[in-house]
């Protein structure tokens, strides 16, 4: 597997939470659930991209601000976390900040898979593809 399957793989799985998530009403066991696997899963996911894949195209000029640009909105993400965070879970402007998340992921993923995918693809050679997958799966395991 190499790491753009790897990252996608990853990527599904943000999208059915998200879909889950923003589903949910009320206070619900499910919401609280939920919410926490999301949360979770987008934290060790921009953290295991950002020392595996990131970082190393971060020092390439092509990829530079690809790389920036990436890194700049799993920031806003964490920023839209802590805010639905401090609401209420049975308030109806936690599901606003929630489905604002989602769309937010679905850009970063978007992005990602269309275009960042393809430039990142002529920086690296087949076997860098394969080893930052070991290294980004790597970390995804031991944050799990």
């Amino acid at each position: 597997m190499n790491i753009f399957e790897a990252i996608r793989k990853d990527h599904d799985k943000q999208r059915q939470l998200c879909e889950l998530v923003t589903s949910t009403s009320g206070e619900s066991k499910d919401r609280k659930l939920l919410w926490e696997q999301l949360k979770k899963e987008l934290e060790i996911h921009a953290d295991a991209e950002e020392r595996t894949f990131y970082s190393p195209l971060i020092h390439n000029d092509m990829m530079q601000e690809h790389a920036r640009h990436g890194i700049a909105e799993h920031h806003e993400m964490d920023e839209l976390i802590e805010k639905i965070d401090d609401t209420e879970m049975d308030s109806p402007a936690w599901l606003v900040y929630a489905k604002q998340l989602c769309e937010k992921v679905e850009h970063h993923l978007k992005d990602e898979e269309h275009s960042f995918f393809q430039l990142a693809g002529k920086v690296f050679t087949e076997k860098q593809k394969i080893d930052i997958a070991k290294d980004y799966q790597k970390q995804m395991q031991e944050n799990r």
